[in-house]
């Protein structure tokens, strides 16, 4: 193991970056897909776009918690003070559970004085969050004047009537903000952010294979896209309107992204997720609780790979050995109609 790790950190140390940009610079806070597991939280991304300026992807459960261990108590003052926008994908729990808490604790430092800026972060979300806001206002805690709600649907890029807020780019030092509906639940979207700088960003949210969203992420410099079942899984994957770890690369491929990082596995696969054939393509990455990544590290992520499934290999070999029982269990399936 020891050689292998030095193998790999000459390989990283030697690699040469394909790109000089530093923005954005995002960081997953959360990786797993339902319920948050020792090893990866639910749903939550922090893309900062500028020295002082970031955006939150999705706010599961948990996630001021992540925002807190990852850059400690103050680190994370500062984090809520550049926080300009939060995206929320859809209504799943495991992706907005935690907008709640964020949005108390920048009302509490505004209130302590750590907050000076009066403008509301902006909320862009499917406009039916506004019925568990609405509630939670009344009921428990006046939040509402927190935030400045812009509807995912407003920002579809086939609209003809598409929102174009020049404060909202401004704000976040975005040209474009646009968004998709997806084949998930009702009302989810997938979205693309493009920087000022051209670097495009597009995160699926929780999505099957989707040609509306490879539409809208043509020639993404970075396509962040779930992950959550094993290529075995494929009919529960579809049960569930979920994707594949092939499904998820494949939609990279037509979409012409130039690096995919897979994200929202299920919690089977806390450690590594499962590829068959052993292997990823040289652009594509695995996504892990506060992993760090910027335009100009991205090339280095791939080559972690083989390191990180020695550093997991009993946890490896035991999803290979549940992978050939379920093929044997498939196959005897076949046989038997």
């Amino acid at each position: 193991f020891k050689e292998k790790l030095a193998q790999v950190k000459q390989e990283i140390l030697n690699a040469s970056p394909t790109d000089t940009n530093i923005y954005p610079k995002i960081t997953f806070l959360g990786t797993g897909s339902c319920i948050p597991s020792k090893t990866r939280n639910t749903s939550g991304i922090l893309m900062y776009t500028g020295e002082n300026e970031c955006v939150l992807l999705d706010s599961g459960e948990g996630t001021y918690g992540q925002l807190v261990r990852h850059f400690g108590v103050t680190g994370a003052e500062t984090v809520l003070s550049d926080l300009k926008a939060i995206y929320v994908s859809h209504l799943h729990a495991d992706h907005h559970i935690g907008l709640i808490g964020i949005l108390s604790v920048r009302q509490k430092m505004k209130a302590n004085g750590l907050l000076k800026l009066d403008q509301p972060v902006y909320l862009l979300a499917p406009v039916q969050i506004m019925t568990w806001l609405n509630f939670y206002h009344r009921r428990f805690t006046e939040l509402n004047e927190e935030f400045q709600i812009v509807s995912n649907l407003d920002l579809d890029f086939e609209s003809s009537t598409k929102l174009r807020t020049k404060d909202l780019l401004k704000q976040t030092n975005m040209s474009d903000i646009e968004t998709t509906l997806v084949r998930h639940c009702p009302n989810a979207f997938g979205v693309s952010f493009t920087h000022i700088n051209g670097w495009k960003v597009t995160y699926s949210g929780d999505t099957m294979p989707c040609d509306s969203l490879v539409k809208l992420g043509k020639n993404s410099n970075l396509l962040i896209h779930e992950a959550t079942m094993e290529d075995q899984l494929v009919s529960e994957a579809r049960r569930k309107m979920h994707s594949t770890m092939s499904q998820a690369i494949n939609i990279g491929k037509k979409m012409n992204a130039k690096f995919t990082i897979l994200t929202h596995f299920s919690q089977r696969y806390a450690k590594i997720p499962y590829m068959p054939n052993n292997d990823l393509p040289s652009n594509v990455g695995i996504a892990f609780d506060n992993m760090e990544i910027a335009p100009n590290v991205l090339h280095k992520l791939p080559l972690m790979y083989p390191a990180l499934k020695m550093i997991f290999a009993e946890h490896f070999e035991e999803m290979e050995a549940k992978c050939f029982k379920l093929k044997l269990k498939e196959e005897k399936a076949k046989a038997q109609k």
